[in-house]
């Protein structure tokens, strides 16, 4: 099957060329992506990639860009963090068809990862609970992917936690 999903890394000093990070990621099988390299020092590869699962592409691909930029951190996995407009676009829908939704469910909605002005949930989510649902048809390899982005985002985000913080709110976060 055929998996779409973006990967964003933070640079090492030493690989700020382009052109050689294009060729070697190239040379060592990521010719599955397209490279962007707008910002400074950032690094963002649009896969697609065909491979048995979800995560099996994802994984594949974390090991090559590891493999050909040892130096570079991953930022975040795509797509997970969406805000209404992401979620209506993946769904099919519009913006305020998506907001409808929300208020109109806000019982069950899935709750925001971010609340605030421009609110942000993980879209895998909100795809379980639109499949839930059963109204709107959804392709499993946008869903497969969603989940696998979360858990790569949450494993890294928890990396950063002091087993005292851990432990302190363990019980108390649901």
């Amino acid at each position: 099957m055929e998996y779409l999903f973006t990967l964003k890394y933070q640079l090492a000093a030493d690989d700020k060329d382009p052109d050689a990070l294009i060729e070697r990621l190239g040379a060592a099988g990521c010719d599955d992506a397209l490279i962007g390299v707008g910002l400074p020092g950032r690094l963002a590869l649009a896969f697609t990639r065909e491979a048995e699962s979800a995560g099996e592409a994802v994984r594949t691909a974390l090991e090559d860009v590891q493999r050909v930029i040892p130096g570079a951190r991953l930022i975040e996995a795509a797509p997970d963090l969406v805000g209404l407009s992401d979620m209506a676009e993946v769904v099919g829908v519009s913006r305020q068809n998506m907001r409808k939704l929300m208020l109109t469910w806000s019982g069950c909605f899935p709750v925001p990862v971010h609340d605030g002005s421009t609110s942000l949930w993980h879209l895998a989510d909100v795809l379980a609970w639109l499949q839930e649902k059963g109204n709107y048809p959804l392709a499993q390899s946008i869903v497969d992917v969603a989940e696998v982005a979360m858990q790569v985002n949450t494993i890294k985000a928890a990396r950063r936690l002091s087993p005292q913080a851990s432990g302190e709110f363990d019980l108390l976060v649901r």
